[in-house]
């Protein structure tokens, strides 16, 4: 599922979007859940990614064993990365199949350029051969290698990251949430177990309600969470203050106020990291600051 902090950054970017280009609430937040669903696409197209290499690699097997001059690897290829465990529960998980039928634009072609130039570089590369190369088998050993392989040619792609955002624009904020996704996946699977269920994107109602109340409770609580800020800057100007901190910061004390149940380092240590992801370097220290100066201010716990 989605965590509670990947909610908090879609509010962020909302609330963020609104005060560059408001619009209706309703409207707001159906795009905001727009947004959400969009993650699972991406988050497909990464699994799909894998299984598309495993399908190239049989391919390029295929092709070997029709030529009419064949070499001894062609007449007996290395079959370890498309027999690898992981591949093949990726492969046959039903929900994947399913959604990938019904959004056929998320399957990738073996004749993609993407994927070809991936294939040839992880094939070429030390840890595919020395992987190949060990006889024994292992499903933790097969779990370890994936996990590497997609950290390496996915996560970690500027060239893969350029294509995806070429191809859906949000997808290129969104991409380190379907990369914790993804890696949970691959992770959480066990070896005598059917993969059958992804990781989804809203666990449920409760989730649901707490992105759409945080979201409505920053934009009506905007200008009183301003003065609150205002008062706790000292020789700094709310004016100065960049729009990024400033919506992060008004979505923490709308939090703080707001879902008194949630202990507020919980919370501070969230807004922090959210900081990470869209402000300045810097910002995470202010915005600790602030927030806990107002925490220790409202005694809140």
């Amino acid at each position: 599922m989605l965590g509670r902090r990947q909610i908090r950054e879609k509010v962020v970017e909302n609330v963020y979007s609104y005060y560059q280009n408001p619009i209706k609430f309703d409207v707001l937040e159906k795009n905001m859940f727009h947004g959400i669903e969009k993650i699972y696409n991406l988050y497909i197209y990464q699994l799909n990614f894998l299984v598309a290499l495993k399908d190239l690699a049989e391919h390029q097997m295929e092709i070997g064993k029709n030529k009419y001059l064949k070499t001894a690897s062609e007449i007996d290829p290395n079959q370890k990365f498309i027999n690898n465990q992981i591949l093949i529960k990726l492969d046959q998980n039903p929900e994947r199949l399913y959604f990938t039928g019904q959004h056929k634009d998320l399957k990738w072609d073996l004749h993609d350029d993407m994927l070809v130039k991936t294939f040839q570089r992880m094939t070429a590369g030390k840890r595919y051969q020395d992987f190949m190369k060990e006889e024994e088998y292992s499903f933790e050993e097969d779990q370890k290698f994936i996990g590497k392989l997609f950290l390496r040619y996915i996560a970690e792609n500027d060239d893969f990251h350029d294509y995806i955002s070429d191809r859906e624009l949000t997808w290129s904020d969104d991409i380190h949430i379907a990369n914790s996704m993804v890696q949970k996946t691959i992770g959480f699977m066990k070896e005598n177990e059917e993969s059958r269920t992804l990781i989804r994107m809203v666990k449920d109602d409760e989730d649901k309600n707490f992105a759409s109340k945080l979201l409505r409770d920053t934009l009506n609580t905007w200008e009183a969470n301003e003065k609150k800020l205002s008062e706790r800057l000292e020789n700094w100007d709310l004016e100065r203050i960049a729009l990024m901190d400033k919506v992060i910061l008004t979505t923490a004390i709308s939090e703080l106020d707001n879902f008194p149940f949630t202990p507020s380092r919980v919370i501070i240590n969230e807004y922090i990291e959210i900081a990470k992801v869209f402000a300045t370097d810097r910002s995470n220290i202010f915005i600790n600051g602030i927030l806990d100066k107002y925490c220790k201010d409202q005694n809140r716990i």
